[in-house]
């Protein structure tokens, strides 16, 4: 038999600091460790990171899915920015409608919202149909407050003191 939670929240991972999809990624093992279903919509980056290779040796219970470029981080978004976010927010619409995850995570989607990339009506689109047994995790910098507001859960990540300031570049396995 399927494993289920009986409440599902709504958590917010925000801030300057190191670590909200770290976070979210250690949510999503944990979940698995417990048997339940995993989904995550990446809305910034593309490509082979680490996580996204480490998490492959948990497949069949943690699904990664992207829609972001992460282009526009640095500049304007471009028209496919908006075509492949639109993408991610209607295959969360459709995980959601079918009841396919336990845990669904969105990661970076905080920035992508503040970037205009994908618009606020469309979280609260998500949060409306999410069934009430489904967590749900955005992350990102500059979370809205209104979606602040809504959370059950925010954690914000402060940077106190981070080594990249001292020129280190993003190592791998850990930053990437």
């Amino acid at each position: 038999m399927q494993k289920r939670l009986t409440r599902g929240y709504v958590q917010v991972y925000t801030g300057n600091g190191k670590g909200k999809s770290t976070a979210a990624f250690g949510l999503a093992v944990r979940a698995a460790g417990a048997g339940l279903r995993v989904f995550i919509a990446q809305f910034l980056k593309s490509g082979q990171y680490s996580e996204i290779r480490g998490l492959k040796a948990l497949r069949g219970r943690v699904t990664v899915r992207q829609f972001g470029s992460g282009h526009f981080v640095k500049g304007k978004p471009a028209a496919s920015d908006f075509r492949v976010a639109a993408k991610g927010v209607e295959a969360v619409r459709n995980v959601l409608l079918g009841h396919r995850a336990d845990v669904v995570i969105l990661d970076e989607i905080n920035v992508a919202v503040r970037a205009g990339v994908v618009p606020l009506r469309a979280i609260w689109g998500l949060l409306a149909i999410r069934p009430p047994d489904v967590e749900i995790v955005l992350t990102g910098r500059n979370a809205d407050r209104r979606i602040i507001e809504r959370a059950d859960l925010v954690t914000e990540m402060r940077e106190i003191k981070h080594y990249y300031r001292a020129g280190i570049k993003a190592r791998r396995g850990i930053e990437m």
